[in-house]
């Protein structure tokens, strides 16, 4: 494979699950981790990833704006956030995850809408906080540095002194079988407790992220009522999620 095919590679995997790390990637493509730590540090030099120990973040899941050019599938994401819209009423409590899907349906929010919303997020806790007729309360914590959301065990306690009516939930990979994984334990300690105390889950997922998973597992999939892409439901990618009992938007 030639670096440039690499590199793309790299980046499209860094753009569809925000981190990525030199081993994951070394196994992936077969390559050494020194290939891959030289492949990140010049994606780094040319503006297109955050090189960070051990991997790199994506350059979109930290930039608080709405620029179609620095969001991977601006469009697909929009479409989610506005299905997932529908799933809301007056008077409802909402815990919310962050990742930039979520970060749009805070955007597009209906401003006549009247909810009280639980996160964790700090870039969505900003742009919630800018909703004229919802109130928005940030679980405060230790920030992780990689997902810009409060984790540690002050979090969890927070959390289950809550009962949300529904957990909009942003996930790294979603498999039929396998479930909701992660490659964070510290994410996946908090998204767990999200979802156990949750009277419903719904995962907003590009269909990118779609029968992929992480190393580390935040539940089962009978444990999601919900799930959004940006895809009609009809779809036959969307077959398995419909025959694993979920609402398929």
């Amino acid at each position: 494979m030639l670096k440039k095919e690499r590199q793309a590679l790299i980046l499209r995997e860094v753009n569809l699950h925000n981190k990525v790390l030199h081993t994951d990637l070394s196994q992936q493509l077969n390559v050494s981790e020194d290939t891959i730590r030289r492949d990140l540090v010049e994606l780094s030099e040319e503006g297109k990833v955050m090189k960070v120990r051990g991997g790199a973040l994506s350059k979109s899941f930290h930039v608080y704006s709405y620029k179609k050019s620095e969001i991977y599938k601006y469009e697909e994401k929009t479409s989610i956030a506005r299905k997932a819209v529908t799933l809301l009423s007056d008077g409802m409590l909402v815990l919310i995850s962050g990742g930039t899907t979520n970060l749009e349906f805070a955007r597009i929010l209906p401003p006549e809408l009247q909810v009280t919303f639980y996160t964790g997020s700090l870039p969505t806790a900003m742009q919630l906080a800018e909703h004229p007729g919802s109130e928005t309360i940030f679980i405060g914590g230790r920030i992780s540095k990689n997902a810009k959301i409060s984790t540690g065990g002050e979090v969890i306690n927070t959390l289950h002194g809550i009962r949300p009516d529904i957990c909009l939930m942003g996930t790294n990979s979603i498999d039929s079988r396998v479930g909701l994984t992660d490659s964070d334990w510290e994410v996946v300690d908090v998204k767990k407790t999200m979802i156990q105390i949750s009277e419903k889950v719904a995962v907003l997922s590009i269909s990118d992220k779609l029968q992929s998973s992480k190393k580390i597992k935040i539940c089962d999939i009978n444990d999601v009522d919900y799930l959004i892409t940006e895809l009609s439901p009809n779809d036959p990618l969307l077959a398995p999620y419909h025959e694993a009992s979920l609402k398929v938007l």
